[in-house]
């Protein structure tokens, strides 16, 4: 008889890495140990964040045989899955909504693996600890948010309840190059995308995709300032430290895509990127200068580019916008889990849930229809 157990990680510092990945995370670089490693030691996460790492580790027979990143968590920001209207609701009830178990990538809408590991009864294994760990502690509840659509059926399986959300992603189907992707356009579209680029590349300056070596700090510099600006207004503070960028820059350079617009010598604008084996994924824009059309040049056109260059399947260009329809960026489902330890509620979001599935089922539809190829360009 095997035996598998579950522990709880209050650091990734606390595992090797070369066990954490091993578990296969897919490609994916969100879920590795460097990435979760410099939200950590940079302090974009723990105290004082309301993330405080929580990570679980199976290991069948003693060895690591699953993890999954994992945060005990005081609030509900930088999540991208909203449960604000079920924390108030479960206040005004008389409960403790907060602290829960979150099982997630700190500030990231990226959908990936989050029971990491090659076995099913190991992942199995992570999603009833998850349940036993909130239970134990008398938490509101735990979630498991942007997993895989595999996971997300063995979690229903498993007693959590699923939900569905949208995000807009662009396929690559074989393009050769940018062109071939606006052919299959309508006409009209395409000629409002080839204005467009043509308006923000008219700018008065250059646009360069940088990676790996040819990020230098000081283009870390420039960035910082765009970041703080882009998150001062979108969340009241950055999320992320200036030190976690110094810290991406010295462990995942090579997986960082950095778009940068330059005028007279200094950047304006850029746009962040990280690489994975499946997928571009864009996370984070800013600038000091506005220009028309720059931010969709940056963030989506030269990201279409870059992955067609590179021959990447999908790009994933972060949360909401129904502006990403009109550039090819497709309404695509993603999911998550939710674990409700009070009765009652699990009946409320049961029953919510339904209702959400329905809609966004109906909304994708709806969207999908609306999109900017030519009738038949996407028939097999």
């Amino acid at each position: 008889m095997s035996e598998l157990t579950v522990s709880v990680l209050p650091a990734i510092s606390g595992i090797d890495a070369a066990l954490w990945d091993g578990c296969g995370a897919g490609g994916n670089p969100f879920t590795t140990h460097r990435f979760l490693s410099a939200l950590e030691a940079s302090g974009s996460v723990g105290e004082g964040t309301g993330w405080h790492p929580s990570h679980l580790v199976a290991r069948l027979d003693g060895q690591v045989a699953g993890v999954a990143p994992c945060y005990l968590k005081t609030h509900s920001q930088g999540e991208y899955i909203f449960d604000h209207a079920w924390a108030q609701a479960y206040e005004r009830a008389g409960g403790r909504y907060y602290p829960k178990l979150q099982c997630a990538v700190p500030f990231t809408p990226a959908s990936g693996p989050r029971l990491i590991a090659a076995e099913p009864q190991v992942q199995a294994a992570l999603l009833q600890a998850m349940a036993q760990v909130a239970r134990q502690s008398g938490l509101s509840g735990a979630h498991v948010t942007f997993c895989t659509e595999a996971e997300a059926r063995l979690g229903e399986a498993a007693g959590f309840l699923p939900r569905a959300s949208e995000q807009f992603h662009w396929l690559n189907r074989g393009y050769g190059s940018f062109e071939d992707f606006l052919a299959q356009l309508s006409a009209r579209k395409r000629k409002a995308i080839r204005k467009e680029r043509e308006r923000a590349q008219a700018f008065g300056g250059s646009i360069r995709s940088l990676t790996g070596d040819q990020i230098r700090p000081a283009h870390w510099d420039a960035f910082w300032t765009f970041y703080q600006d882009t998150g001062g207004r979108k969340w009241g503070r950055p999320y992320l430290t200036r030190a976690f960028f110094d810290i991406l820059h010295q462990t995942m350079r090579d997986d960082c895509l950095l778009v940068l617009a330059e005028r007279d010598g200094r950047p304006v604008a850029g746009a962040l990127n990280l690489i994975g084996r499946e997928a571009l994924y864009g996370r984070y824009w800013g600038c000091t200068e506005d220009h028309p059309f720059l931010h969709f040049e940056l963030c989506y056109h030269r990201a279409i580019d870059w992955a067609i260059a590179q021959g990447i399947p999908r790009v994933e260009a972060g949360a909401q916008g129904e502006h990403k329809l009109a550039r090819g960026y497709l309404p695509t489902q993603t999911h998550s889990l939710h674990w409700v330890r009070d009765e009652g509620f699990h009946r409320a979001i049961t029953d919510y849930l339904e209702r959400e599935r329905a809609a966004v089922g109906e909304e994708l539809a709806l969207l999908a229809e609306m999109g900017p190829f030519r009738r038949g360009a996407l028939s097999p």
